[in-house]
Formats: structure tokens, C-alpha cells, sequence
């Protein structure tokens, strides 16, 4: 008697948990069906999939087969977790399975855009500097200044220019040559160098920082529209600083002629406890900005980026020609 009871006790609680686990997987269903409804804004894909992709095993592996979790899911609900942004649209349906591929190949576009080699090299010497934490929060991801460098990657090849942004991370060279924060500067010399030397085209090289000052000295609210602060920095110690100054101060008066105040102007160093230079003895084209500050929102270095890569592709197709 004991033993048959117990066997239908443990029959109960089987049947029990099955439910449970279908009921839950039915909710996962639902629940992604029901956010898939939900259009998230992507401004910028490429930006977003570098984001991700460090904390998705599917994109750092590259493996052909993947888990079987994930071929479950891709089955059930259309999601292929080797492409995240099937998540972020609405449309998504259908992108992961029975996909007509066009694999047809134009030889004479891939050569056109091999021709074209990169001119402007986009580098963070402190690439940590962060914005305002609930800025980006929809993606979960702490915004720095790595985020100015790809939107101005984009929004100057929409005007013909290539962009080479430097992915490897100042933390890491400083590491590998024994060097503390204050050699940041010594770590990001080394990747121009080693940029150069791979990118001989390479002609204007620009490192973004971030101001540290509060938001009422790094935000402008200009016709309705709020804007982060430029300033521009200029090392006196470089002997041949002038020719970097004027380019650089062409810059800043041409970002105030189309937006008045945006530009702080020219920030002028030297002397004793500063670098002094700041890379720019490697080239006459060498430019610090420092975009800004801590309390402004990636809305706000957004608009303040339209408006300097608007003058950067002016000044630099006339300073090519």
C-alpha cells in the first residue's frame, strides 16, 4: 500500500513539473512574440553588434554549429542569436530561416572599394572616459567616448571619406609596456605608429577625450536643441605646434559660425606637470577634442557630432585640394 502510494505521489509530482516547464516556455514564447511588437531605435548597427558582440557566444566563437538551445529557439520563434538586432525589430520574422540569399558577387564594386584606403584615423588616448550612465540604458551599455568615434566613422563616410577607428584597447598596450595611466599617451603614440606604418594613406588623426567639468560648463541649448561643449587642445611644446593650431582653430571658428558657443575654443598647454604635446608632433593634422562632459547624454554628443563632422568634411576636402 505504502509503495503504491508512493508511486503515485511521484507520478503526481513528474506530471506536475512537466506543466511547469510548459508553462514557462509557453511565457517565453509569448513574452518575446509580444517585445518583438516593439520597434527599438538602432542608429547605428555596426556600433551596436562591436557592443554585443564581447558578451555573445555566438558572435565571439563563429562556430557552424551552434547549441542545441539555440537551434530550439531559431525553430520556435524566429530568433537567430547570432544576429541580435533580429531582437530589436519588429520585422524580424522570417530573417532567420527560409532566407532567398542573393550569393551573386559584383567583382567591380569589392575592387572599387578596395581602392579606397582610409585618410583619417579616429583613436581615444583615455578610451575609458564615460557620459551619462542612463543614457544608452536601453541597451544596457555604459557610454564612452568609444561612441563619438563611430558616429563620425559614419557620418564622414557618407561624404566620401574612410575611416579607420582604432580597436585596440589603451589598458592593454600599457599593460604590455609596463606603463600606469599617466602613459596613456605613450600607449596611444604606439598604435599611431603601428596605424601608419599599415595605412600609409593616413593623413589627419584625431583623439577624443571627454571634459571633466559639470553640465552647466559643457552644455549648450541652442534653438531648442541641447548640445555638448566642444574644446579643442593644443600642445605648445611641439616645435612645429603652429600648423597644427591653425588647422585646429579653423575647425572650432567654422563649429561656431553654424552653431554659436558650441566651441570652447582652443585649449593651449605647456610647461611644468603637463604632457605638452599630445601625439600632435607626429603630424600637422593632429587634433584633440575633448567632447563634453560627464552629465551629458549620448543625445547630446549626437548632435554636437552632426555639427563637427559637418565641419570636418568641410575643412578637410578643402585642405585636400
Amino acid at each position: 500500500m505504502g509503495k503504491k502510494f508512493k508511486a503515485k505521489k511521484l507520478k503526481k509530482f513528474k506530471i506536475k513539473v512537466i506543466i511547469i516547464l510548459l508553462i514557462c516556455l509557453s511565457s517565453l514564447i509569448v513574452t518575446v512574440k509580444v517585445l518583438a511588437k516593439i520597434n527599438l531605435p538602432v542608429k547605428n548597427q555596426e556600433l551596436l553588434t562591436l557592443l554585443t558582440q564581447n558578451s555573445n557566444a555566438f558572435l565571439v566563437s563563429h562556430h557552424n554549429n551552434y547549441s542545441y538551445f539555440h537551434k530550439i529557439m531559431t525553430k520556435i520563434i524566429d530568433i537567430d542569436f547570432t544576429k541580435p538586432f533580429t531582437l530589436l525589430n519588429s520585422n524580424y520574422k522570417g530573417l532567420t530561416k527560409n532566407n532567398v540569399v542573393d550569393n551573386s558577387v559584383d567583382v567591380a564594386k569589392i575592387d572599387s572599394e578596395e581602392e579606397v584606403k582610409p585618410t583619417i584615423y579616429l583613436y581615444n588616448s583615455h578610451d575609458t572616459e564615460e557620459y551619462k550612465a542612463t543614457s544608452f540604458a536601453e541597451y544596457s551599455v555604459m557610454p564612452t567616448v568609444k561612441l563619438a568615434d563611430y558616429v563620425i566613422k559614419e557620418e564622414l563616410e557618407k561624404d566620401g571619406f574612410k575611416v579607420l577607428i582604432e580597436e585596440t584597447t589603451i589598458s592593454s598596450v600599457r599593460s604590455s609596456l609596463g606603463l600606469n595611466y599617466a602613459g596613456s599617451y605613450q600607449a596611444s603614440r604606439v598604435l599611431m605608429e603601428q596605424a601608419k606604418v599599415n595605412n600609409p594613406t593616413l593623413e589627419y588623426f584625431i583623439d577624443i577625450h571627454r571634459d571633466s567639468l559639470t553640465r552647466d560648463r559643457t552644455t549648450l541649448t541652442y534653438e531648442d536643441k541641447n548640445y555638448a561643449k566642444v574644446l579643442f587642445l593644443i600642445g605648445l611644446e611641439n616645435p612645429n605646434y603652429q600648423e597644427n593650431l591653425d588647422f585646429t582653430t579653423l575647425i572650432s571658428d567654422k563649429i561656431n559660425e553654424k552653431v554659436p558657443g558650441l566651441s570652447k575654443g582652443i585649449y593651449q598647454k605647456q610647461g611644468p606637470g603637463v604632457n605638452g604635446v599630445y601625439n600632435q608632433d607626429f603630424s600637422n593634422r593632429a587634433i584633440l577634442i575633448e567632447l563634453g562632459g560627464p552629465e551629458n547624454t549620448i543625445d547630446e554628443i549626437y548632435e554636437t557630432l552632426l555639427v563637427v563632422c559637418e565641419v570636418l568634411s568641410e575643412v578637410i576636402k578643402n585642405d585636400q585640394n
